[in-house]
């Protein structure tokens, strides 16, 4: 079952949800938020959230800045503020292993406690390296970051291209919604049958992908575009360039989802969660994520985008300078 329950997720829109503006960046930064912390660390208390929300967003700053390390720098901020993560997830595991220790938590119930367990085990096989609680939080840590960085994205852009979308997603979504009873959430069947949904959203990070790129090194000497590159040195790619190739993505400034129908794009022309061993572990959750999120938002409002150009700028990834503000109109009849 998934999280993708009516209650929980009508929570983060505020109780009057007739007729509603929202500003999708700072409501999508809370949903992410609280469903990775909640997946990642079983917090499900408010205060501990909050405890942790601020270091995050500084930390996040500091991941793309120039590295001086000196009081009053985004670095240092970003520093301070992952500091102020680990010891707050410290505490966490703290307190999770008592949990375990009496009974009160399961050791399967979330990502952290299966942690705890397994690494206690390896501990006890191989006692001249263990693994330290600080190692578990700085884990942790850069697990949630990168979920949150890169699905906050992702639900800022669907709503931002998803404004201009014709109604074949709503559609797709409404037949689902009509097979389930009241309070019934998704499941895996129900996201396999979503595959509209899902070429909406790969269209989306095709156009709009969830990061500035990556590093990888080159294993051997190779020409490309009459540039030799040798052995050993290390190349960034730009998806924004490289997904809006003519050679493989005709007429690559429309949104078309239909081009992720059949077998879709060549392999490694769309590479939103990486390529090859080095993919992203998450892109399945990402996937799921992103689903359920476009299920509950589609089955149930129709929206208009409040500032219809507003400004988009780099910080370090896209972000409308106004939080994407939108009116929220709920249909005549949930289902």
């Amino acid at each position: 079952m998934f999280w993708g329950g009516k209650t929980w997720f009508i929570g983060f829109l505020g109780s009057n949800h007739e007729m509603l503006t929202v500003e999708v960046c700072p409501f999508v930064a809370k949903y992410t938020f609280a469903l990775a912390v909640k997946l990642l660390l079983g917090v499900r208390d408010g205060t501990e959230l909050e405890k942790l929300a601020k270091p995050f967003v500084e930390a996040a700053g500091g991941i793309i800045a120039v590295p001086i390390n000196i009081p009053g720098t985004r670095f240092n901020r970003g520093v301070k503020a992952s500091e102020k993560i680990r010891e707050v997830i410290n505490g966490i595991i703290a307190q999770r292993r008592k949990d375990l220790a009496d009974g009160t938590a399961d050791p399967s119930q979330n990502l952290l406690s299966h942690m705890i367990v397994e690494v206690g085990k390896r501990n006890e096989d191989t006692t001249n390296a263990p693994t330290t609680d600080g190692d578990m939080a700085s884990a942790l840590a850069r697990a949630a970051n990168r979920w949150l960085r890169h699905h906050q994205h992702h639900g800022r852009v669907h709503y931002d291209d998803a404004c201009r979308l014709p109604r074949c997603l709503p559609r797709e979504q409404m037949e689902i919604a009509k097979g389930k009873s009241e309070g019934e959430l998704l499941n895996w069947d129900d996201l396999r049958k979503m595959k509209y949904s899902w070429n909406v959203a790969c269209e989306v990070l095709r156009m709009r992908p969830p990061t500035v790129g990556a590093f990888r090194v080159a294993k051997t000497d190779f020409t490309y575009g009459g540039f030799t590159i040798p052995k050993g040195w290390k190349l960034h790619y730009l998806p924004h360039y490289t997904q809006r190739n003519h050679e493989f993505f005709p007429n690559p400034e429309k949104f078309d989802p239909s081009r992720f129908e059949g077998a879709g794009p060549a392999p490694y022309t769309f590479v939103p969660f990486g390529g090859g061993a080095r993919m992203c572990p998450g892109n399945e959750y990402a996937r799921a994520e992103i689903l359920v999120f476009m299920y509950n938002i589609v089955t149930r409002y129709n929206w208009e985008r409040m500032i219809p150009d507003e400004k988009v700028v780099i910080d370090p990834l896209p972000r409308p300078v106004h939080g994407l503000p939108i009116k929220l109109i709920p249909h005549k009849t949930e289902p």
